[in-house]
């Protein structure tokens, strides 16, 4: 019967014993999280979170991360539309490309980023010119997390595209609809849920960074120290209280947690 499997369909044929490791696995990844949330003192959570240094460093947070979500939309929808229509060969070079920020440490990005705007940089040096000074500034937050950030989008989102093809698109076309119409209303309507994912993630991504802000933003309060920064400089004895970085971290943790949850909500099928 359609849609019933048996233990043996749903399972396969995996050897019993390779559940060991599995749940070592499963709890090398729980067990620390559990930790932080029994070290968190309940009874002052709410003042630990609400006090001001908190609120500056989680309004940074929030602030910058939707910036740079923002500018991650507007050069990673034409990007991910450019590898998703690309042959083979080019959007594999392309997709190498944009991976390589997701598995270079985050401080060498920092450093990188630190070269290209630096004042000793062609870049830097001209903008210094013009008055416009970007290392350890706000603007350098939104850079690096911007940096950190933009790959998940535009991968999730080539994936959706590729997923749903070019069929409907050429039907409309061939019922005399203009490209920017077909991309309005065709193409990024059938990879919505790409794009979703790639947004949720994004954002996660974006409050969630911290090396390469660390070097190519600093870590001044209100102007650069950001959520994981305060929580950082807490556990170096400075700064914000451990049990406020103690709270920010269960904060983050709760984030995480809704993040997957909406991706998770937007997977759906797609129409094939």
């Amino acid at each position: 019967m359609t849609g019933v499997f048996s233990p043996t369909e749903r399972t396969g044929f995996v050897p019993r014993v390779l559940i060991v490791p599995a749940v070592v696995g499963l709890a090398l990844l729980i067990l620390p999280l559990g930790a932080l949330v029994l070290r968190v003192e309940w009874s002052t959570l709410w003042n630990d979170v609400t006090s001001a240094q908190a609120l500056s460093a989680l309004g940074l947070s929030l602030l910058t991360g939707a910036i740079a979500t923002a500018v991650c939309v507007v050069l990673g929808v034409p990007l991910a539309l450019f590898i998703a229509r690309s042959g083979d060969r080019t959007a594999g070079a392309l997709r190498a490309l944009v991976t390589v920020p997701l598995v270079l440490p985050p401080m060498v990005g920092g450093v990188a980023m630190l070269f290209l705007f630096g004042r000793t940089s062609w870049l830097g040096g001209a903008l210094a010119e013009w008055g416009i000074r970007i290392p350890f500034t706000t603007t350098a937050v939104v850079l690096a997390q911007t940096f950190v950030a933009l790959p998940f989008l535009v991968l999730a989102l080539e994936g959706s595209l590729r997923a749903t093809g070019t069929g409907y698109e050429q039907a409309a076309a061939g019922l005399g609809a203009g490209r920017w119409t077909i991309l309005g209303r065709v193409t990024l309507p059938l990879a919505a849920p790409g794009l979703v994912a790639g947004v949720v993630l994004c954002f996660a991504r974006a409050i969630g960074e911290f090396g390469a802000t660390a070097l190519f933003a600093g870590n001044a309060p209100g102007i650069t120290q950001t959520m994981p920064l305060a929580i950082y400089t807490a556990f170096n004895g400075a700064g914000v209280s451990q049990g406020t970085a103690v709270a920010l971290s269960l904060l983050l943790l709760v984030t995480a947690v809704g993040v997957l949850l909406l991706v998770r909500a937007w997977r759906v099928e797609t129409p094939r």
